[in-house]
C-alpha cells in the first residue's frame, strides 16, 4: 500500500468527520426546536482494494444522514390533536354560552323570572294598587330584556362561529397547498439522490397544524408523498391539492369541495367543534330557551285572557304578552300604556286577585310529568354547565395524552445535547487523528524525497 493511499484514506476520513461534525452541529443548534427531527450520521466502510495477495481497506465514507423519527407516534399525535382541539374549542365556546345566561346572579333569567312571578303574588294581595301593577310591568320588561340579551348573544356567538370557521377553512387550504408543494420538493430531492430531511420536518409540521383543525387520514405513496383525506374528501397528494369551502346547507355549516358536490364527515379538530356548536349545540339550547319562554308566556296569557281588567267596565280577553318572535318577548302595548289593563281578577270585582295568584304559582306548578317550568329552565342551565364541564375535562385528558406522546416523540426524535456533545468529541478526535496521519505521511514522503535527492 503506497503513501498516496494513506493520503487518500486520511483525506476521506477528514471529509467524513467534518461532515459528521456539521450534522452534529446542526442537531445541537436545533435542540430547542420542537419541529426538528434529530439527524443521525451513518459512517460506512469504503470498498476494500486487493493488492497482490492482500486486501487493504480504503477508508471511511459518509454513508447516509438518517432522519430519526417514528411514524406511528406522529400518527397518534395527529389523531389526538384532532380530539384535543375539538374539546378545547368546544370548551371555549361553551364558556361564552354560560356567560350569556349569567347564572346564578340577580341578572340571570332565573332570578328575573322569580321576581316577575313574585310581583304577581304581591298584586294578588292588593289588586287595585297601581304601584304593584307597574311593578309587574317593570319585572316583565326586565325579564323580556334578558331573554332578548340571551338570544342576541346566541346570534352573536353563531356569527362569530361562522367567521372563525371560514378562517379555519382558509387555513386548511393553505396547509394543503404547502403539503403538496413539499411533496413535490421531497420527491424531486429523493429522485436526485438527496435526503430532504428538513423538508420532511416541514411537511410533518404542516400535517400537525392541519390535524389541529380537522380530522385527517394520512398515508404515503411509493414516492414517499403524503396522501391526505379529510372526512372522506380527498385533500392532497403530490399531484393535486383540493380547495375546500365552508358551505351553509339548509342552515347547517359543512366543509365541502368548492363545487359543493362532496361534504366532509368531520369528527374532530377545532373546525368540527365550531360547526357542531353552530349546527347542533346552540340550536338545542335555543330550542330549550324558546320552550321555556313560550310556556311562560302561554301560561300567563291563558290566565289573563280568562281574567278581568281593573277598568270600568272590566274587560276580559286581554293577554299580558303580545307574542314571542325572533327572540323578543313582547308585552301587550295596551298594558304598558295603561296598567289597569292587567287582568288580575277572576270575576271582574276590583278587589279580586285570583288570576294574579294563579299566575304567581305558574313557575313552580308541576305538569302531568311532575316537572315545573322552573325545573325546565334549571335543566337547561344544568345541561350547559354539564356540557362545559365534560368537554373541559376531555380537553385536559387529551392534553395529558398529547404530552405523553410529545415526550415519547422527543425521546426518539429530539436532540440530546449530552449525546451530541459526546459525538462532537468523538468526531473531533477522529478528525485530529486523520490530520495526524496526513502529517506523518507527509513526513514519510519528505524522507523518501530527501533520500532520492
Amino acid at each position: 500500500m503506497s503513501i498516496s493511499s494513506v493520503f487518500d484514506i486520511s483525506t476521506k476520513s477528514l471529509m467524513s468527520y467534518q461532515e459528521a461534525l456539521d450534522v452534529t452541529s446542526n442537531n445541537i443548534s436545533n435542540a430547542a426546536n420542537p419541529d426538528y427531527s434529530r439527524q443521525q450520521v451513518v459512517l460506512s466502510e469504503d470498498p476494500s482494494q486487493q493488492v497482490g495477495n492482500f486486501i487493504f481497506g480504503t477508508g471511511v465514507k459518509l454513508g447516509d444522514i438518517q432522519r430519526v423519527t417514528d411514524n406511528l407516534t406522529n400518527s397518534q399525535i395527529w389523531t389526538n390533536n384532532a380530539k384535543y382541539s375539538n374539546n378545547n374549542q368546544s370548551s371555549s365556546v361553551l364558556n361564552q354560552i354560560q356567560q350569556l345566561f349569567a347564572e346564578p346572579s340577580t341578572s340571570g333569567l332565573s332570578s328575573l323570572s322569580t321576581a316577575f312571578f313574585n310581583a304577581w303574588q304581591q298584586l294578588s294581595v292588593t289588586p287595585n294598587s297601581n304601584a304593584l301593577r307597574n311593578n309587574v310591568i317593570q319585572t316583565a320588561q326586565s325579564l323580556s330584556a334578558q331573554v332578548q340579551n340571551i338570544n342576541d348573544g346566541f346570534n352573536s356567538v353563531k356569527s362569530d362561529l361562522v367567521s372563525q370557521s371560514k378562517n379555519q377553512v382558509n387555513q386548511i387550504n393553505t396547509d394543503l397547498q404547502q403539503i403538496q408543494s413539499l411533496n413535490v420538493q421531497i420527491y424531486q430531492s429523493q429522485s436526485s439522490g438527496q435526503q430532504p430531511n428538513d423538508l420532511l420536518d416541514q411537511r410533518d409540521k404542516a400535517i400537525t397544524d392541519l390535524s389541529n383543525l380537522t380530522n385527517i387520514n394520512v398515508s404515503y405513496d411509493s414516492g414517499n408523498s403524503a396522501v391526505i383525506s379529510i372526512g372522506g374528501i380527498f385533500a392532497v397528494d403530490r399531484a393535486h391539492s383540493t380547495q375546500l369551502q365552508l358551505s351553509n346547507i339548509n342552515g347547517k355549516l359543512s366543509l365541502t369541495t368548492t363545487d359543493g358536490s362532496v361534504s366532509g364527515a368531520l369528527t374532530g379538530g377545532s373546525l368540527f367543534a365550531l360547526t357542531n356548536m353552530y349546527n347542533n349545540t346552540i340550536p338545542g339550547y335555543q330550542n330549550s330557551l324558546d320552550s321555556y319562554v313560550n310556556n311562560l308566556m302561554n301560561g300567563v296569557n291563558s290566565q289573563t285572557i280568562a281574567g278581568y281588567t281593573n277598568g270600568n267596565p272590566p274587560q276580559t280577553g286581554v293577554p299580558f304578552f303580545s307574542g314571542y318572535q325572533n327572540g323578543t318577548l313582547s308585552i301587550n302595548t295596551q298594558i304598558i300604556q295603561d296598567p289597569s289593563k292587567i287582568a288580575a281578577s277572576s270575576d271582574g270585582t276590583s278587589g279580586n286577585g285570583n288570576i294574579a295568584l294563579n299566575i304567581s304559582n305558574i313557575l313552580n306548578q308541576q305538569n302531568s310529568s311532575g316537572v315545573s317550568l322552573n325545573d325546565n329552565y334549571n335543566q337547561l342551565i344544568s345541561q350547559v354547565g354539564s356540557d362545559t364541564q365534560n368537554v373541559t375535562n376531555s380537553a385536559k385528558s387529551y392534553q395529558l395524552v398529547l404530552n405523553q406522546l410529545q415526550n415519547q416523540k422527543a425521546s426518539i426524535s429530539g436532540v440530546n445535547t449530552d449525546e451530541e456533545t459526546s459525538n462532537v468529541i468523538q468526531y473531533q478526535k477522529c478528525y485530529d487523528a486523520s490530520a495526524k496521519i496526513i502529517s506523518i505521511a507527509s513526513q514519510m514522503l519528505d524522507t523518501i524525497i530527501n533520500m532520492v535527492a
